[in-house]
């Protein structure tokens, strides 16, 4: 009893000391949270401080400091995570939408979307896991200045303007309007110069002038720190003028934390602080690379590894304590504005129920956006709308039945996923036939046509597979679990649970089968998997993609005899985020084009849905198909294999609809020559292929607008690798475009009146103009107004011309509305070449406001009118 009664004691005395620490100052909520967070920080020894600068941070369980990673995504919706969210469209086609509010509600919907799974990991318990937290590593404002960059899809395009605008909407949708507390916390990115090419960017060195850097490549970001608060910014990988952009002096301490006053954290893109050693060679080794990071700001290493040299260079005073200080105080700050050390009842996001996770309302604004960003490009004859009584109607491409190309990148897993298949299936019912051919590849026209695994593949006697789950990526030790899968075609987010006591995080699986012929001859396996994998048969690997691989699929021919077996092993792992692995059964077989339309001629209308994907461009991806390299395009024209078969459709004397899914402008001058209607719907979300069907069928009258300008052809572009600006997006190309940025048909038509704009203005004053836009045809419709500036007389280098004032407003068919925009000095000013200053010159300024750029075709705007102001 005595024993009993000291063990109780015991157990009570170290309970009440381990809450000793809610009397301390950084758990007081009366206290200003700059007191709390200098409290919180003097109490960490050095290595809690050091790991509390990595981005995966452990628990301070003596102080009651939970574990946290910083490292999320929510590019267009909250990506990664193991929950079901909601997929607005890629960031490319947000921006085609124009529209600074729906792209503001947006972002407030995924940041309770955001909020939702992070209190549901509270619940569990996984405040620790990646992509649980609520500091998100976005926006990408990086200026989408080249169109074979692969990640040019998370940007919101070319022009600086227009991507401060939706930056800014953004981050207000975002971080939230509570005057305490962070709805979650944004990220500007790349910081700075950073637009490809992918291959190479953990190398590269870049010397923009003085000019570009301040005229194109730093607009965004001076916008968004000086004016919108962002709470973050991430560091490039890349160097500019020869310094690593995590250790620059201009870039980091001169500019971003001297002269913008930033006050948030700064966490260095992923293993970006290696780069400073391995490929950069700037530095001797990885102690000296953290350090500098830190004296220039870099806050948090992302990649776990090279700020744990920390403790010994403040052991050897190599860079003091206070020196780390600085950093943590940044990002306790950020926790705590995010209510972190708060109770919920205090912090009205933390209260977020799990039911806003794809609400109605959310679900309702992915479509409302998918068709806000298509961009009508042709349409002769009014091909478009399409009648809905028609008989039959083909649908044709790579594009056509793809959840991977609406999905785009960075992106989470919606509940349903909506294909152009299935909404042209959904909008026309049972009362109209519909042909579906995949016809070719992205490519190439050579199909693997699959045939039934499950009569082939049998373990033990038993239908399927042998699959074996392992914890960690090398299949070691016991597996965790053993079953029979009739086959292996598994995609699983981020921390789904595959089987009690693993998730699908961090995990390895052996799949073995016995695979029985059916015939002579041979038979393709197909692997497709992200992360890494190998295929053995009889004992032999005959696929080796164990390296990190990312998305892809690799085929093995195994020669095969009649009812011969053969002994398959596939191994997998996986690292993080998403987790998807397959194998399948086939043969190859040649398209034969004939056929192929000699079936589809039967139909009223072909729809073609091709273009790229992000299975072929994106964020360093291993991938070599003729026009792709890395994740970037080698060529921005439409691979030739699709032109060839629409070439062959064309033929068939029907209609031909293009339904363009891509992340970046593609050259299409054989297709804007001879097909009747040309649609650009990019990567649109989990409502994509519904949205599609509303504007191929007139139920949604389209008004996107091109954010990045589409060329003609490849001679059109200077080299990738230079970031000198002539020559390059509508602001200094020379040339004439296929597709002019700013540019989009309708359905309707609309004529610009009664422009109103001061014929002088002095230095410094704001201006303002106005003008009524009216819609002149018989459908209701939306238009995009806008304003662009130039100085004809410049004497300094100056943009040809600049926008400066976009809104886009719905108009029903007849109807006329009044526009007002005002400019204020600094929109109407110049970049000094020498310096980087901003100055206002003296002279004409021409104001242009309409429907698109001036002195360029718009066949839905009848007029854009020129304003001449004096500026004294």
């Amino acid at each position: 009893m005595k024993r009993t009664i000291c063990f109780a004691v015991l157990i009570v005395a170290m309970q009440a000391k381990a809450q000793d620490y809610k009397t301390f100052p950084m758990w007081n909520t009366a206290l200003p949270m700059e007191q709390r967070v200098n409290d919180v920080v003097s109490r960490l020894t050095l290595e809690e401080k050091v790991a509390q600068m990595l981005n995966a941070t452990p628990a301070v369980s003596r102080l009651g400091i939970p574990a946290y990673d910083w490292w999320n995504e929510v590019l267009h919706g909250v990506a990664r995570t193991p929950f079901r969210t909601t997929v607005f469209p890629q960031a490319i086609a947000m921006a085609a939408t124009w529209d600074t509010n729906s792209l503001y509600r947006m972002a407030d919907f995924s940041a309770l979307e955001g909020r939702a799974v992070h209190n549901k990991a509270i619940e569990q318990g996984r405040t620790a896991e990646r992509y649980m937290g609520l500091t998100y590593w976005t926006p990408n404002i990086n200026i989408f200045r080249d169109p074979r960059w692969g990640r040019g899809q998370e940007t919101y395009g070319e022009d600086p303007f227009l991507t401060a605008s939706l930056g800014r909407a953004f981050v207000r949708g975002l971080q939230g309007e509570d005057p305490r507390y962070l709805k979650a916390a944004a990220c500007a990115k790349h910081f700075a110069v950073h637009s490809g090419p992918e291959p190479s960017r953990h190398a590269d060195n870049f010397n923009p002038t003085v000019y570009d850097l301040w005229d194109t490549y730093l607009p965004a970001f001076k916008t968004l720190i000086t004016q919108s608060n962002v709470a973050g910014v991430m560091c490039a990988y890349n160097a500019v003028n020869t310094q690593p952009c995590c250790g620059n002096d201009l870039l980091m301490n001169d500019i971003l934390r001297k002269q913008w006053n930033f006050k948030g954290y700064v966490t260095s893109d992923c293993w970006a602080i290696d780069d400073f050693f391995k490929y950069h060679k700037t530095h001797p080794d990885a102690t000296s690379s953290a350090i500098d990071a830190v004296l220039h700001g870099t806050d948090v290493e992302c990649g776990q590894t090279v700020y744990k040299t920390l403790v010994d260079a403040v052991n050897n005073k190599l860079i003091t304590e206070a020196q780390l200080d600085i950093s943590l105080r940044r990002l306790f700050t950020i926790r705590y504005q995010l209510g972190m050390f708060d109770p919920v009842s205090m912090v009205p996001y933390a209260q977020t129920p799990a039911s806003v996770l794809e609400s109605q309302p959310h679900q309702a604004h992915a479509l409302k956006m998918a068709q806000q960003s298509i961009v009508l490009l042709k349409n002769t004859n009014n091909t478009l709308p399409l009648n809905k009584n028609i008989r039959k109607i083909a649908i044709v491409g790579p594009n056509a039945d793809n959840r991977i190309s609406v999905l785009g990148n960075y992106n989470g897993i919606p509940s349903k996923i909506a294909t152009v298949v299935d909404g042209l299936r959904e909008k026309l019912g049972s009362n109209v036939e519909i042909i579906y051919e995949k016809g070719v590849n992205f490519t190439n026209d050579t199909l693997l046509v699959y045939t039934d695994l499950k009569k082939q593949f049998a373990f033990n006697g038993q239908q399927g597979f042998k699959a074996e789950y392992y914890k960690g990526r090398e299949l070691e030790g016991s597996p965790v679990t053993t079953r029979t899968e009739d086959a292996v075609d598994h995609s699983w987010q981020r921390g789904d649970i595959i089987a009690t006591g693993l998730t699908a995080t961090n995990f390895s699986a052996r799949y073995t089968s016995t695979f029985t012929a059916t015939a002579n001859g041979s038979t393709m396996l197909e692997v497709e998997a992200d992360d890494g994998y190998r295929l053995i048969i009889n004992g032999k690997q005959v696929i080796d993609a164990w390296q990190r691989n990312r998305w892809g699929a690799r085929t093995h021919k195994l020669e095969t005899k009649k009812d011969s077996t053969y002994q398959v092993i596939l191994e997998y792992w996986q690292g993080d985020d998403n987790a998807n692995v397959a194998i399948r059964t086939g043969n190859f077989q040649r398209t034969d084009y004939a056929a192929l339309t000699k079936k589809l001629s039967s139909a009223d209308a072909i729809i073609f849905a091709g273009g790229i994907s992000p299975q072929l461009e994106g964020e360093e991806m291993p991938v070599n198909a003729p026009g792709f390299n890395g994740g970037d395009r080698t060529s921005i024209l439409l691979p030739a294999v699709q032109t060839n078969l629409l070439k062959a459709l064309k033929a068939t004397g029907k209609p031909v609809v293009f339904v363009m899914m891509t992340g970046s402008a593609i050259a299409i001058p054989w297709e804007d020559a001879n097909l009747p209607a040309i649609v650009n719907a990019w990567y649109g979300g989990q409502s994509a292929g519904t949205a599609i069907a509303d504007v191929l069928f007139g139920d949604y009258n389209p008004a996107g607008r091109l954010p990045v300008m589409f060329y003609k052809n490849d001679q059109d572009l200077p080299g990738f690798s230079s970031y000198a600006m002539d020559g390059r997006t509508y602001r200094y190309f020379k040339g004439t475009p296929l597709y002019p940025f700013g540019f989009g048909l309708s359905y309707t038509t609309f004529n610009y009146a009664a422009v109103k704009a001061p014929a002088r203005l002095k230095k410094g004053e704001k201006l303002s103009i106005s003008c009524k836009v009216t819609n002149t045809g018989k459908r209701n419709g939306e238009e995009v107004v806008q304003v662009y500036a130039s100085y004809p007389g410049a004497t300094g280098k100056a943009p040809l011309r600049m926008l400066k004032g976009f809104k886009r407003v719905a108009l029903k068919a007849g109807e006329t509305q009044a526009v007002t925009f005002t400019l204020n000095a600094e929109d109407l000013m110049l970049i000094n070449e020498k310096d980087g200053s901003q100055y206002q010159p003296t002279g004409k300024l021409r104001i242009s406001i309409g429907g698109g750029q001036p002195d360029v075709k718009n066949k839905t705007t009848s007029n854009v009118i020129d304003q001449f102001v004096t500026i004294q």
